[in-house]
């Protein structure tokens, strides 16, 4: 098993070094090179040249990459254009609160998914595998930024229930030494910063979990409609064990590989999707500091964003595919 997790990691290293040299080319074939990117319409060509000699692009090509790759390396992602602050740094800052709002929607879409994708799959056929297989249908088509504006209109102005901006309410003096606010509520033992911190959270929750959970329930019900046919189980029914021992060492145990994939996937595609719902929100995560960055054409930010989720994504493939053996035993991993 390590030394199939050091094979693993062993080729995330060229993927990751051929993302950069895309990266780099991409920047440099912006209409006008990548300066015209960072000055205003109009600026004359002495400001041009200006911030060509700022950020090296007057440079031979061939020094511009490798002090690039040095860069890169050493985790310096460069100043944003817009706060002149380091990229690393504001992504560390705003971290926090992309990772709770991402987990939070991946534990909910995951908790009803997959119950739901497993009752449809045993009953399909049914009203109630058409109702969920329906529900899901609609929960892909429908746009997360609908979603959220609908649940912000429906919950907070007319129930008068959760909140709709911030990850906390306005005055709030919370300690927050991790800047997880659910987890700072926990570890100070403030009862009431918890429970504002979850207010504010279950509506962004929803909205950002609606597309994964739809996807989730399809590929479990999928799963499990296939694997309740198979002579196994069969066998296990002629064979007279319960009902919650076939299902959960027969069915669930052999139906979770497709699942967890499914799963791994929509972590690294919410931690890239979260752009639309931490703006709707106000949600001060990596994901509106993206939003403000493309509107500022903020490129070192958005250099900074792409490498971020392929190194997320490649650490979640990892993981996925670690825990296959783990799941089911059949898989050996050399």
């Amino acid at each position: 098993m390590l030394r199939y997790a050091l094979r693993r990691i062993g080729l995330m290293i060229p993927t990751l070094v051929g993302l950069s040299v895309l990266l780099f080319v991409w920047v440099r074939l912006l209409p006008g090179g990548p300066e015209r990117g960072l000055v205003p319409p109009g600026a004359s060509p002495d400001d041009i040249d200006r911030i060509s000699a700022v950020y090296g692009f007057d440079k031979p090509i061939h020094v511009q990459f490798l002090t690039y790759v040095k860069a890169l390396a050493s985790g310096d992602f460069g100043l944003s254009i817009r706060t002149n602050d380091p990229v690393f740094s504001s992504f560390f800052d705003r971290l926090p609160a992309t990772i709770e709002l991402t987990v939070c929607a991946l534990v909910l879409a995951t908790v009803i998914g997959i119950p739901l994708g497993y009752v449809a799959g045993r009953r399909q056929g049914s009203w109630l595998d058409s109702a969920v297989v329906s529900a899901s249908l609609v929960g892909v088509v429908t746009p997360v930024f609908v979603l959220a504006i609908g649940l912000k209109y429906v919950f907070p102005l007319e129930l008068g229930l959760f909140f709709t901006q911030g990850r906390e309410s306005r005055g709030s003096q919370n300690e927050h030494p991790t800047g997880f606010y659910l987890l700072d509520g926990i570890i100070t033992g403030n009862l009431d910063a918890f429970t504002d911190a979850t207010m504010h959270l279950v509506l962004p929750s929803v909205a950002l979990a609606s597309i994964p959970l739809a996807i989730i329930v399809r590929i479990t019900r999928a799963a499990v409609s296939e694997v309740i046919h198979e002579d196994y189980v069969r066998t296990a029914q002629a064979k007279g064990l319960a009902a919650s021992v076939i299902t959960r060492r027969h069915v669930l145990r052999n139906a979770m590989l497709p699942v967890i994939t499914t799963v791994g996937l929509q972590l690294g595609l919410l931690l890239s999707g979260a752009v639309l719902t931490e703006t709707v929100f106000s949600i001060n995560g990596i994901g509106s500091y993206l939003f403000d960055a493309i509107g500022n054409r903020d490129y070192p930010v958005l250099q900074g964003y792409i490498v971020f989720i392929a190194l997320m994504y490649a650490l979640v493939n990892l993981a996925v595919d670690l825990s296959y053996g783990i799941i089911d035993p059949r898989v050996r991993v050399p």
